[in-house]
């Protein structure tokens, strides 16, 4: 009996995995709307984090296993005393940034943050950068941070253009991981074959299943999940370096390879595609379309799909208010994602069930005029048993033009329409929002306020001192880029 591997002649690299590497290495960033919009993303990034800083449930994670260790050049965790080694370091910075949901978000047919790409960034950028300053050379420019941030934004997010991978069971953070150990080899002087090497093992990996997003197993693991992530991308371009054999197959492999195992069946009926499915898709090349094109969480911190759902209860609010006893229904037309994703009935178990519930993040606008990060907790949720009681009056239907528009490339819209229903008959006029103040379509709007944005959460850390002269360094395109990263990170050290 013979086979096709019986002479066990290994194959070059998946055309994918050489794709991924010879971007990362050779692609030249020509795209001023790409460097600037990374700019923000970063100080969007921070920003948030140093509010998740508030949290003791994030707090918690926070710091080495062994106390006290000291580490020689450690990476500094923003915002805190602490200096960790490399990939802890990745852990726990990918902790803070996703900890509120409230940075960048990308949307197509497999979503995510690619924002969550910063915990690997910034902690081997900060170890190197301190590595050549204690060897007497000059340290890493902040430049190098925003160009792993626009290739790391471009891997994840054309990766997700056409490729589900929620609908066979797992997490997008399969995709953070990739582009983290992508941008982290690279950041290390990998060569080609080291790279190759490092992307074989993230997709080799066992991956991470979407559980713990969905009832009734919601969790905080989702908060820290980006973290975990960036981390392994960390660990897995150390392996590589120090030479570790790749997979070449590691995607085709018949029986084996991550086609078959892990994207041939739905994870809703278990139908079994036809092997001409079981590959990944792609409709453009890589370049700079994701960062150009992210979208920011600006007004709620909220998921996103829901995002423009709280613009129109926000709007509805001084309709209503005084009239929540007398509703009859509240009928919300969405898109397909987000019914699958954060439309939920029932019993809501924790904050981070609220925060991916589109009926909670709807009734808490509605009621309050407003949505922060501790409307979800469950001090606020006991104390207000209306926002239950809204929720048990809503509706939520699919408007096929919205799920349309969202995986349009040419929109990508993130539509939502609220309308309230009272029991005399009467009725509010339906609130339609297409795009949340965080989309390109609406950078310009946007752009001030995710400025002030971040000046709030940056004085929930420091003192006025320091956050003028962080904002002045965020205002400088040209100072920031060329600030060393040990000398920027610095800025953050409490």
């Amino acid at each position: 009996m013979s086979s096709e591997v019986d002479g066990n002649i290994r194959p070059d690299y998946d055309q994918v995995i050489q794709d991924i590497a010879d971007y990362t290495l050779n692609y030249q960033i020509d795209s001023e709307e790409a460097w600037d919009t990374a700019r923000y993303c970063l100080m969007d990034s921070l920003g948030c984090a140093m509010l998740a800083l508030g949290f003791p449930e994030c707090t918690k994670h926070l710091a080495p296993m062994v106390p006290d260790m000291i580490v020689p050049c450690g990476v500094r965790i923003p915002g805190t005393s602490l200096r960790l080694e490399p990939i802890k370091a990745a852990w726990d910075i990918g902790c803070l940034v996703r900890w509120l949901d409230y940075n960048d978000t990308w949307l197509a047919a497999e979503w995510g943050h690619p924002s969550d790409n910063l915990g690997a960034i910034l902690s081997v950028s900060d170890y190197l950068s301190q590595r050549r300053l204690a060897r007497g050379q000059a340290g890493l420019p902040m430049r190098v941070v925003l160009e792993a941030m626009i290739k790391a934004h471009e891997i994840q997010g054309v990766l997700a253009l056409e490729n589900s991978f929620n609908r066979v069971g797992l997490d997008h953070v399969v995709l953070v991981k990739v582009a983290s150990t992508a941008v982290a080899a690279m950041l290390l002087g990998a060569n080609r074959e080291q790279l190759l090497s490092a992307l074989s093992h993230a997709w080799v990996d066992g991956q991470p299943l979407r559980t713990y997003r969905h009832a009734p197993n919601t969790g905080s693991r989702k908060s820290w999940a980006a973290g975990d992530a960036s981390a392994r991308g960390v660990q897995l371009a150390d392996i590589a370096m120090r030479g570790e054999m790749g997979i070449p197959g590691v995607l085709t492999a018949k029986e084996w390879g991550f086609y078959d195992v892990s994207f041939s069946k739905t994870n809703r009926d278990q139908r079994i595609k036809p092997a001409s499915e079981r590959s990944f898709s792609f409709p453009q090349p890589y370049g700079s379309y994701v960062m150009e094109n992210i979208l920011f969480k600006i007004s709620y911190p909220a998921e996103f799909h829901a995002q423009t759902a709280c613009e129109a209860a926000v709007i509805l609010h001084p309709m209503v208010r005084d009239r929540l006893e007398e509703i009859d229904r509240i009928v919300i037309a969405t898109h397909e994602s987000a019914i699958r994703i954060i439309s939920k009935e029932g019993p809501l178990a924790n904050p981070a069930d609220r925060d991916h519930c589109l009926q909670y993040m709807i009734a808490v606008p509605l009621i309050f005029g407003s949505l922060r990060a501790e409307h979800y907790e469950d001090n606020f949720h006991a104390a207000h048993p209306e926002i239950d009681q809204l929720r048990e009056r809503m509706e939520v239907v699919e408007d096929r033009q919205y799920s349309a528009d969202y995986l349009d490339p040419e929109k990508r819209s993130i539509a939502n329409a609220v309308q309230i229903f009272f029991r005399d008959g009467s009725a509010t006029d339906q609130v339609a929002v297409e795009y949340p103040v965080g989309h390109c379509r609406r950078r310009k709007e946007g752009i001030p306020m995710l400025e002030e944005k971040f000046r709030k959460s940056l004085a929930s850390r420091f003192s006025h001192q320091r956050c003028e002269e962080i904002h002045a360094l965020f205002a400088d395109p040209r100072l920031l880029v060329e600030s060393p990263v040990h000398e920027f990170m610095d800025r953050f050290v409490i």
